[in-house]
């Protein structure tokens, strides 16, 4: 029998350490010592037998020889030299962390096209896998690029195992070739795990869990101790489950540590880690002056608004240290900018730093500021409670309409206002009410339940009319109390304007924090991420399309779970819900989220912003025709379903594809009854039949993942960083709810210092500022909707070329928004002092810009 001829190829692993093991690596390894060991897999079964090798790996189809990548390293006499790293017969100088390795060998003519590549690492330290870019013959064959961008955990490790990454070709399930079937189920199993144990940092499984960490029992009192979210009680999304063990107090509470497990390649890619703790270093900083300096009284407010713009002005002056602890940490962060104690200015106080007490900004930023989501049409009056009136007293709305249309100034009736649409509400009364008098028993904070009527006027602004501000019954107040606030003309009655704006736009931040921005993007995303990786394959074609849209956002979440929603963390310190922030946005997920309703359009439709209209753009018109948030919206919302809808289009034909899909309904089978358990009952799920419903629930998801979380996140510090705009809690009541108080005297003796009570502390609008700034700034590595191409997409004509064009619309679009911004007509995003929406520019610079659309929640 003649001998098999023998086909060469040549691998090339592109990899990087961290640069400290880099560095062991090239003093300690030899030369012939091997980093990796790599396997090929054929996408053919071995004709004769119908099975793979045996020995190469047990059940799997004709398996090349394994064949090990070794690195030379040439020239390094010392460490503070430039050094080269060469890999068998390549080399490049001084190439940081990353480095090449090459290998070649031969595999038999007959071994069919390559579909995947087991990998094991066998230094004793983890490995970061760029791609392998595997030559076939002579340089005539195109090279198969196989991308990796995972961490390959250290042979060392107790769970290492043979990496699985398949080719860049994408199948679904019923495409799959024979060879790689079983290939394909043992990685999907391997991400699943089994549900037991603890879960270790190299680990890359993904499994659900109740958010049942946030509280801290064990804590020396039971201050820290909080109910676990998810359930009938407490409905919640689903997080991913780390298994660490009870806690010593509370066996339905997990164990709160410092380290928390997410699965290996969700977590900070290096440039991202060090330019996070750098940032977070400085804002550290700035929360640090003010807490020394009011250490032993943390409810001291700023004594005048002069104080407050002196934090952009003049900075924060470093107090005398004793603690040499503290001198140190000063000392090593302010080396990093001479100008470490000034906060960066807001772009709102650079164009107007008088624009908090206009009313005309406090409703425009209904429209075009961080919160667009809570503004809607008024459809009936009077107004109506869902809330039982034996608890919290009458709820009927006491705004009248001989108010509203004394407000109104005799333009029309409000029968004509409703017909017409000209009314428009924030209503945080029943989210919040029953909230109120668990939140006034708590110190330095209060809440009420509010109602702010807005009129449309002609040139498409808004104008507030009237505020509703609503105690219920409580304690030794039988009677609920309930106050109506109108703009006025005397001093008294503006004062009181002011102070109810103020208690409203804590209320808004409040609920924007927790509902628009955490629970709506953050939160009720990682189901899709958890199932995406428990359910879709590495080489399903919707699992390609989601990824980039995934990125970052469990381990960000990690970091709000540890610092920001725990209990005593940052939301519950300056936020006016305190320890009752988290179960109030369990309430809002229980009463308002529904993922039908999260696509714009349907956003829209439900608010009453808008309405179908098959002869308009985007098949919608809008109730108020300049509404920045929603016209910008709609235009990038029209470009992400075209494109999903081209890519949808190219994999799945015919509708009964989609219902044979086994991955893909196993996938959204497990958000809804999984991720969303507390959920899955509800019959506005959509169904799964045909390709509008899989374009519907992959555009919705990429929506929420990048344009919505953008448009709430990156304007915050813009927004909310000079924090008389956008205050993140209110301390006092208003000063009229008790006339027989001392601050009522004081009130009506100099109203201003009872509003700097009434405002954040010191260490609270510092702290907020901070966060803000973080979350509002761009990272080095972001990376924007359609910024760059996936390689599997590359590799695909047709995707590419539906990817170019939807590249080139995102480009006109950011073109249109341009052009809007400077057109004096639309009042909203332009004027004199008025910050341009730019929040749904697809692209940005690094730093805090107010723009730029990320793929995914990544910050």
């Amino acid at each position: 029998m003649a001998k098999e001829k023998m086909v060469t190829v040549k691998a090339e692993i592109n990899a990087k350490f961290t640069v400290g093991e880099l560095l062991r690596i090239i003093c300690k390894c030899k030369a012939t010592e091997a980093l990796l060991l790599l396997e090929l897999v054929s996408s053919e079964l071995d004709p004769e037998t119908g099975l793979g090798k045996k020995k190469a790996v047990q059940g799997y189809a004709k398996l090349g020889k394994k064949f090990w990548l070794k690195s030379t390293v040439h020239g390094y006499p010392n460490l503070g030299k430039k050094f080269w790293l060469k890999s068998t017969v390549h080399g490049y100088p001084n190439l940081g962390n990353k480095f090449r390795l090459k290998s070649k060998f031969d595999v038999p003519e007959s071994f069919g096209d390559v579909g995947a590549v087991l990998v094991k690492n066998e230094y004793d330290k983890e490995m970061y896998l760029n791609n392998i870019v595997l030559t076939r013959g002579g340089s005539s064959n195109a090279p198969i690029t196989i991308s990796c961008n995972s961490w390959i955990a250290s042979k060392c490790d107790d769970n290492s195992q043979m990496r699985i990454f398949f080719t860049n070709k994408s199948y679904l399930p019923s495409e799959t070739p024979r060879g790689l079937k079983k290939l394909r189920e043992e990685d999907l199993k391997n991400l699943r795990g089994d549900g037991k144990g603890e879960r270790k940092s190299s680990d890359r499984i993904y499994d659900y869990d109740k958010y049942n960490d946030l509280g801290d029992p064990d804590h020396c009192s039971n201050e820290l101790a909080r109910p676990v979210l998810g359930g009938t009680q407490l409905p919640y999304p689903r997080r991913c489950r780390t298994g660490r063990g009870p806690s010593e107090k509370d066996p339905l509470s997990e164990k709160r540590s410092s380290s928390v497990y997410v699965p290996r390649d969700e977590a900070f890619s290096e440039p991202k880690e060090l330019e996070f703790k750098a940032t977070t270093a400085k804002e550290l900083l700035h929360m640090l002056v003010p807490s020394i300096e009011t250490a032993l009284n943390d409810k001291i407010g700023f004594p005048n608004l002069t104080a407050i713009d002196n934090i952009f002005n003049q900075g924060a002056r470093l107090p005398r240290l004793q603690n040499q602890g503290l001198l140190q940490l000063v000392a090593f962060v302010a080396q990093i900018r001479d100008d470490i104690l000034l906060f960066d200015t807001p772009e709102i106080f650079k164009r107007d730093k008088f624009c908090w007490l206009k009313d005309e900004e406090f409703s425009r930023q209904t429209l075009a500021g961080v919160n667009p989501y809570s503004i809607q049409l008024v459809k009936e009056w009077p107004l109506k409670s869902k809330l039982d009136p034996k608890i919290y007293g009458p709820c009927e709305c006491s705004i009248t309409k001989e108010l509203l249309e004394r407000e109104i100034k005799g333009i029309m009736t409000v029968d004509e206002a409703l017909e017409q649409k000209k009314l428009f509400i924030l209503d945080y009364h029943d989210l919040l009410l029953p909230f109120v008098k668990k939140v006034r028993a708590l110190e330095d904070t209060t809440m009420y339940g509010s109602r702010t009527i807005f009129f449309l006027k002609p040139d498409s602004t808004l104008r507030p009319i009237a505020i509703e501000l609503t105690r219920p019954p409580m304690g030794d107040k039988a009677n609920p109390w309930k106050k109506v606030f109108t703009p006025g003309y005397d001093a008294t009655t503006c004062w009181l304007w002011k102070f109810a704006k103020v208690h409203v736009g804590a209320h808004d931040s409040g609920y924007h924090e927790l509902v628009s921005h955490w629970l709506r993007t953050h939160c009720c995303l990682e189901p899709y991420i958890i199932a995406t990786h428990r359910q879709l394959s590495a080489m399903h074609p919707i699992y390609r399309l989601l990824h980039p849209h995934l990125r970052y956002t469990m381990e960000i979440n990690v970091r709000a779970r540890l610092n920001l929603i725990n209990a005593g963390g940052i939301i519950e310190k300056c936020f006016s819900p305190g320890k009752y922030s988290m179960e109030l946005s369990s309430a809002a997920y229980d009463q308002i989220w529904r993922f039908d309703m999260e696509a714009l359009p349907a956003d829209l439709i439900r608010r009453g912003m808008a309405v179908e209209d098959p002869t308009s753009p985007h098949g919608l018109k809008l109730t108020i025709p300049d509404y920045p948030f929603a016209n910008d919206g709609l235009l990038v919302w029209d470009a992400i379903k075209s494109w999903i809808s081209d890519y949808v289009s190219h994999y799945y034909a015919m509708a009964s594809h989609i219902e044979t899909d086994s991955e893909l309904q196993a996938w959204w089978t497990e958000i809804r009854t999984k991720g969303h358990e507390d959920k899955k009952n509800e019959l506005w799920w959509p169904k799964l039949k045909n390709q509008d419903d899989l374009i519907q629930i992959l555009t919705t998801i990429a929506w929420v993942a990048s344009c919505h979380h953008a448009a709430v996140n990156f304007g915050q510090y813009t927004y909310g960083g000079y924090f008389p705009n956008r205050p993140s809690i209110a301390r006092t009541n208003m000063p009229t709810e008790d006339i027989s108080t001392e601050d009522h005297k004081i009130f009506m003796e100099k109203p201003e210092s009872v509003l700097m009570k009434c405002f954040p502390s010191q260490i609270q609008a510092t702290m907020v500022m901070a966060v803000l700034r973080s979350l509002s700034t761009h990272s080095r590595d972001e990376e924007y909707l359609s910024g760059s191409i996936e390689p599997s997409w590359d590799e695909n004509p047709q995707i590419k070329k539906a990817f170019e064009r939807f590249k080139k619309k995102l480009i006109e679009v950011s073109g249109i928004i341009d052009e809007r911004n400077e057109d004096p007509k639309l009042l909203n995003r332009t004027g004199a002092g008025v910050v341009p929406y730019k929040l749904l520019k697809p692209f940005s610079e690094p730093g805090v810009t107010g723009m730029g659309v990320p793929n995914s929640t990544s910050i």
